[in-house]
């Protein structure tokens, strides 16, 4: 019989055992029913702690967008529950402006749903929308017509306009977009860095001090950035594979991947600001979550070949997952902007953000 010396000495051998266990087991953070978990987890505390947002605002288009993504991997009915009833408190319309990438951003999940539902309410006031944005000008001074003079308008706009124009056979929204994407292409893109300046602003050739990092390199946002390329992902999805322009955009992905790994922080997230990490305390989720996106979706499309791109996704997810609350509130998200900022958003979440983590979550899922 065991003294009480012995048994205790035993339960100390047992539970340094158990301890060392588990501090060798690692988690898997892209096996699947891991990813299944956390994007359950994330969506439904999103879902039960609602912005006081517009229903139809980008920021809401963003989240829904990844909500559908994340219910295609999961199917989890209370996901799609949630974006039948966005769109029925919506009467399945697009924002207030019509000629704003930003405003016709949720229509893209609409049209999702449409596929499914096959209920016309749900797609005519986006149509009716799209031809008023393809045919009439941006109303307002100093824009020139240009409707897609932000990084932004990359991902709100091209996409809903090639699913529009493929579905109800209009190929002239898909040139149209052509022409736009171009002429942000040829203001914004810096063809040395391989990295979009998030508008005009960012492109003024002067002593504008606030145009570089304090390292003297140019601003680039993260999610300026991770804007185009998950935009770019998401387009080239829905192109034919035959399509004419479907090269150029193919080679503009492989550009911007190739630069952004090249840049990704030790955390595996990148940083507010892309080309001065020192200047930024931590990583930011958002971009973040639309850059690796992007990648994933590279890499599970064919588009992107090689272990570097696979390592750095894998990174990418794990950082990202681990800025997720027990609870699932993504945290270390940049609040609304236009440039790089180097404040701490540890306790910072939106809704744009936990959308950019649910593409994210649903790509990853698919990765073999």
């Amino acid at each position: 019989m065991k003294t009480r010396i012995q048994r205790r000495i035993s339960c100390l051998l047992l539970l340094a055992l158990t301890l060392g266990a588990t501090a060798q087991t690692k988690v898997d953070y892209c096996q699947p029913e891991y990813v299944r978990s956390v994007l359950n987890k994330v969506a439904k505390w999103q879902l039960d702690n609602p912005k006081r947002r517009a229903p139809n605002d980008w920021t809401n288009a963003v989240f829904f967008t990844g909500l559908y993504a994340a219910w295609e991997v999961t199917q989890s009915s209370f996901m799609y529950g949630a974006m039948m009833e966005n769109g029925k408190s919506t009467n399945w319309s697009p924002y207030k402006r019509f000629f704003h990438a930003d405003d016709i951003a949720i229509s893209s999940t609409y049209i999702d749903l449409y596929l499914i539902e096959k209920k016309q309410k749900m797609l005519q006031p986006m149509i009716d929308t799209l031809a008023r944005f393809v045919k009439e000008p941006y109303p307002v001074k100093g824009i020139e017509q240009i409707k897609y003079w932000w990084a932004d308008a990359l991902f709100m706009a091209p996409p809903v306009l090639v699913k529009l124009g493929q579905l109800i056979d209009r190929p002239d929204y898909l040139k149209y977009n052509d022409e736009l994407y171009r002429q942000a292409y040829e203001m914004l893109y810096n063809k040395e860095e391989h990295l979009f300046a998030r508008d005009l602003n960012f492109t003024i050739k002067n002593d504008r001090t606030d145009l570089f990092e304090a390292n003297g390199k140019p601003l680039f946002w993260s999610r300026g950035n991770g804007w185009v390329i998950a935009g770019l992902a998401r387009m080239l999805k829905e192109l034919p594979s035959d399509y004419p322009e479907r090269p150029f955009y193919e080679n503009l992905f492989r550009q911007m991947a190739a630069r952004l790994v090249e840049i990704q922080r030790e955390d595996g997230l990148w940083s507010s600001g892309l080309l001065d990490i020192s200047a930024y305390p931590n990583g930011e989720v958002s971009g973040s979550g639309l850059i690796c996106y992007g990648l994933v979706y590279g890499i599970n499309s064919g588009l992107l070949k090689g272990k570097k791109f696979k390592r750095a996704a894998c990174k990418a997810w794990k950082g990202l997952t681990n800025c997720v609350s027990d609870e699932g509130r993504v945290n270390y998200v940049q609040g609304a902007g236009d440039r790089p900022s180097n404040r701490d958003f540890s306790d910072n979440t939106e809704l744009y953000g936990t959308g950019a983590f649910l593409l994210a979550g649903s790509e990853i899922f698919k990765m073999k």
